[in-house]
């Protein structure tokens, strides 16, 4: 097995390179082989710090989770807690797909670090003064959470369909009229469609036990 002094690593280096290469090859294409070629070592280099790939992707979702708090930033005083719910998971949808199937790395993870606590406890406070209980609280929060990261994984799963291939899908649908006019809605602007069904979820949310 290589020598640990000798390769220069640490967990954080080795992850970020996790992360450029996704963008370049993707999920399945990215191996310990790969990342520890363009790190300039042997793979058993990477194992000092990774027993696997799935403890590597742990690490790497846990430096996605660092990126993300570090441009949430406190929370402004007086804003509504709506507003801030919706503003949050935006910026994780964004910041998962600045990786080629980042939702896909960050789904069903286990974060190695307690650096997520303090930006959970800042969403959650968020809610627990607007008048949720903390069981409610988490309830929500996990449940727009879920959304997002399944919504970001089809969104990153799909190709990108043009106007041409939803007006046929209409077509193609004539003898299902309701089926049809969810063509638009489902397959156009995934900004727009990621944002209404946010406000339907919001919508839903009351402080309840």
């Amino acid at each position: 097995m290589a020598d640990r002094k000798n390769t220069g690593l640490d967990r954080a280096r080795v992850a970020g390179t996790a992360l450029d290469l996704l963008n370049e090859v993707g999920l399945e294409g990215l191996t310990v082989r790969l990342i520890a070629a363009r790190l300039g070592v042997k793979a058993p280099a990477l194992y000092w710090h990774f027993k696997d790939k799935q403890a590597l992707l742990d690490e790497m979702a846990t430096e996605i989770t660092r990126r993300l708090a570090a441009e949430a930033g406190p929370l402004a005083p007086g804003a509504d807690w709506r507003d801030v719910f919706r503003g949050r998971q935006c910026l994780l949808r964004d910041h998962l797909l600045r990786y080629r199937d980042g939702a896909r790395v960050y789904s069903g993870t286990r974060f190695t670090d307690t650096g997520y606590a303090a930006p959970m406890e800042v969403n959650l406070r968020l809610l627990v003064d607007a008048g949720f209980t903390p069981r409610a609280a988490a309830r929500a929060w996990f449940t727009a959470y879920a959304y997002t990261i399944g919504f970001v994984i089809e969104e990153q799963a799909m190709a990108p369909f043009d106007p041409g291939e939803v007006e046929a899908r209409t077509e193609r649908l004539a003898d299902f009229p309701l089926a049809a006019q969810a063509g638009p809605e489902l397959f156009g602007d995934a900004d727009a469609g990621f944002r209404r069904g946010l406000d339907v979820i919001v919508a839903g949310l009351v402080p309840v036990a």
